[in-house]
This record gives C-alpha cells, structure tokens and sequence, in this order.
C-alpha cells in the first residue's frame, strides 16, 4: 500500500517591537537573565495587561502580506497550563476570534508553484525560557522572553513533502524579515516552528492520527524531523500498529523523534475569555495604512529582477532571499548598471566570503559603491578579473577601496603591446619543444603559453592582449 504524508506547520514569529505585548518592558536579546521582568510579565496579583498597539499593527500588515481576511473583532483568550516558565499559569492568546483568517501564500517546489493555505494568524505573549544545566539535575528559569509578542500562523494541512514544508517555511520567513516585523532568527527562536505530521492511503481524503513536532530549529532539522516521522508512521502502519496521538521532540544528535507528552486537546488549555482585556476592534483605517505600508515583497522583487533586470530566475530566487542581499545586489546595480556581472560576483566572491554568517545580518566590509568601482576596473581593463579576486579578498579584510589597493600593490594590468611582446617572445624562445608540438597541430598548448605569460607578469597581463599577441608570433612561425 502506498502512503502519502499530510503537513501542518505552526509557526511562531516575534514581532519586532521595542516592548513586550502587555507591558513596557523591553525585548532586547541576550541580556542577563530575568533582568526585563516588571509585576505585569511576572503575573504579580492585581497586575493588569495594558495593550501594544504596535504588535497589532505588525500583525495586520503579515495577514495582509498573506492574503488573509482581517477581523473587524478579535478576542484575547487565556490558554490555561502549567509550566515553571509561564509564570501567570496561563497565555494571553487567541482562540475563537483571531486578528486573521483565510489566507495563502505560492511557494516555489521542484514541480512548480504551489498555492499553500493559511487557517489563521493571531497574536499570543511568548513564555520565558528553561536552561537546563549540564552537569546537575537542575534547571533555571529566565524571564526575559516572558511577555514579548508573537504571531502564529497555523497552515491547512495542504503540505505533502520535505521539500514543500521547507519551501513554505522559508517562504514566510522571507516575508517577515522583508517586512520588518521579525528578524527570522531560528538559532535565537525568534523563528520556531511546530509540525503536525500524519499519513493516510493514497487517495484516501480522510486524515491519519497526526503527531505533533517540537524542537526544529533549523530548516534542515525541520527536513529532518518530519522525514523521520513520516517514515516512523509508514513502519507502524505497515507492521499492522496505530500511530498514538502525542507531542514528540526531535533530537539533531540522532536525527530520530522521542515521546513527550500525550497530544493535548483544545478543551486541556481551557480556553476563555481574558477578562483584563476588552475585544480587539481592527479599524478599516488601520488596514488601510498597513496596505500603504506594504513593501515590495520577495515574489514580487524577484520578479522584477527577472523581468527588468534580465538576470536567471536561479539568480534573482538567491539575491532576494535575504532583504539585505537584495539591497546590496540594487544599490550597486544603481552605480554599476551590468546587473548579470554584479549577480555573478554577489553570487561567487561575496557570498564566499561572507560564509558561515547568518545570511540575514550578514556584515559586509565591502560597501556596494566599492563592488561597483572594482567592477569598473575590471571592465575598463584596469585589472584583470582574476587580479579582481584577489582586490575583492583583501577589500572584504581591510574595508579599503579597491583602486587604494590596486594602488598599494601595484596591481595594475599590464597591457602595452610591446611590453607584452618582448614577455612572449623570450617565452617562446625558452620552450621550443611545446613550440614544435603546437605547430605541429597541438593547439591546446596555447593554454601552456598564456599560464606562462600571467606567471611572468605575476597574473597583471591583460590576457585578451596576451591572446592576440601570442596567436600573431606563433602563426610568424609558421610563415
């Protein structure tokens, strides 16, 4: 019997805003622990949660991003469970009425587009955080993430591969970052995804028992995971088992999925209306001024760079994947306006050097005006392109401009006719046997003449030049 697997993703975005949802504290990252806490994030007694009004704007701009139905009426909910990091006990979250509804977005997959549905986007408070130590059976609470705004987006279960689920997860990602609502670190959690995975007879339009997937921190670890449980659930099936209903933590160290907790339902959280916070009232005016707001999005950008731009679609799906990388590959479009050569070096050179960096904070010594300038020296003959890497690698070192380098080193190519000419010549004289064999028909040796020429120039000869000489002084012999 064959199997076919059905995919929900739950991703949870943290809004970029300064202070948390329901409290003037501050979001910042990385500082020391439980140091952003205040009575209200802290759910002291008689505390009360006052609104951020940023969060809901933030919240709309994605559902429209998403092409979902906004709510004129939303409701927070109280998501009842214990948890030594959800200090009130519950979660100011959304339940019956959410900001969002209705959605989709295109992904691209190796069989093309597909159309992916959203269910919902709303917004909920983030936990705090258990660090477990090392060496002792004890674990430490920190606060600091308690309180800070989040959306989730929750998918149909339209998702039937890998490759599908990963294409939709980058997908959204790109649209955060593009957004500037959430910076899509996976590493930090500001970017986390929970899985809903199960399997069914292909053909068969009712749904498996599913299991839920936690711990998934990267996108390969989301391949990984849901491979594993797909494949898990097919082994069960066809030894004659059931699939149980459960929460189970994938572990990067094996690459498997273990048990942790029987499947909640929506009745175990208890859900009701949190009755410290009024209906939230989402004004026509304020869609309309996210609608305004609304950037250029990755689809629309890559597009664009295909149909104006005249680069590969290859080409433009890498430069705007990444926010930054698509403004550093325009900007220096703007001053150097050959867009397939910059895509090549972005792509090539830079990219190399800026590897093993998050690629969407990546820090770039080499400003876009001094790629387009050693652009420049490259085209005008200046330098030659290989003689470009090496000023591209000590541009990306030092942060200086590649003409003061070229300077500096004296790298400039080396085109004069006759300087070249005598080079060639005492060339030619000193290998006479790779000479005779050219002429006697063995043409690729050309190749053996210019890699001597670029040794004896210490690689500054123009090799077009090099070329040209060398193909009139070997065809005088023979004359």
């Amino acid at each position: 019997m064959e199997f076919e697997a059905v995919i929900g993703l739950e991703v949870h975005a943290q809004l970029l805003t300064n202070s948390k949802a329901f409290c003037s504290c501050t979001t910042k990252f990385g500082s020391e622990p439980n140091s952003h806490t205040c009575p209200i994030c802290q759910g002291m007694p008689g505390s009360l949660p006052v609104f951020n009004k940023t969060a809901l704007e933030y919240t709309v701009l994605m559902a429209i991003a998403c092409n979902c139905q906004i709510n004129g009426v939303s409701r927070f909910a109280r998501k009842n469970y214990y948890y030594p990091d959800l200090p009130k006990n519950y979660q100011i979250s959304q339940y019956e009425l959410p900001v969002a509804e209705h959605g989709w977005i295109d992904v691209d997959t190796s069989s093309g587009i597909k159309r992916i549905g959203i269910t919902r986007i709303h917004m909920e408070e983030d936990a705090g955080k258990l660090i477990h130590d090392e060496h002792k059976p004890i674990s430490y609470v920190d606060l600091n993430r308690t309180g800070v705004p989040l959306i989730e987006i929750v998918s149909e279960p339209d998702i039937k591969t890998t490759e599908e689920a990963t294409a939709y997860l980058k997908s959204l990602r790109s649209i955060l970052v593009y957004l500037g609502i959430c910076d899509g670190n996976m590493e930090e959690g500001s970017f986390r995804c929970d899985a809903n995975v199960s399997i069914r007879p292909k053909g068969q339009t009712s749904l498996g028992t599913k299991t839920e997937l936690k711990n998934m921190n990267s996108f390969k670890n989301v391949q990984k995971g849901l491979q594993y449980e797909i494949e898990r659930h097919t082994e069960v099936l066809r030894d004659g088992g059931s699939i149980v209903q459960e929460t189970r933590l994938f572990d990067p160290s094996t690459g498997a999925t273990v048990s942790m907790r029987s499947k909640e339902q929506a009745h175990d959280y208890r859900y009701f209306p949190d009755p410290d916070l009024l209906p939230l009232k989402v004004e026509s005016d304020l869609i309309e001024k996210m609608k305004l707001a609304l950037p250029e999005l990755p689809r629309q950008k890559r597009d664009r760079f295909v149909r104006d731009l005249g680069i590969p679609e290859y080409d433009a799906g890498v430069l705007t994947a990444e926010r930054s990388l698509a403004q550093f590959f325009e900007d220096t479009v703007t001053i150097f306006p050959n867009p397939k050569s910059v895509s090549n070096w972005i792509m090539t050179e830079f990219m190399r050097a800026a590897k093993g960096q998050d690629p969407g904070t990546i820090s770039s010594p080499v400003t876009p005006a001094n790629l387009a300038k050693l652009l420049s020296m490259i085209e005008e003959g200046t330098i030659s392109g290989k003689i470009g890497k090496t000023v591209f690698d000590e541009m990306w070192v030092s942060g200086k401009s590649p003409d003061q380098i070229v300077r500096e080193k004296g790298l400039v190519q080396v085109s004069d006719v006759s300087e070249l000419t005598d080079v060639i010549k005492k060339i030619l004289t000193e290998n006479p046997g790779e000479v005779s064999r050219y002429l006697a028909g063995k043409t690729q040796l050309l190749a053996f003449f210019v890699g001597q020429t670029m040794r004896a120039t210490r690689g500054k000869a123009n090799p077009q030049v090099v070329n040209e000489i060398l193909l009139a002084e070997l065809n005088k012999l023979i004359d």
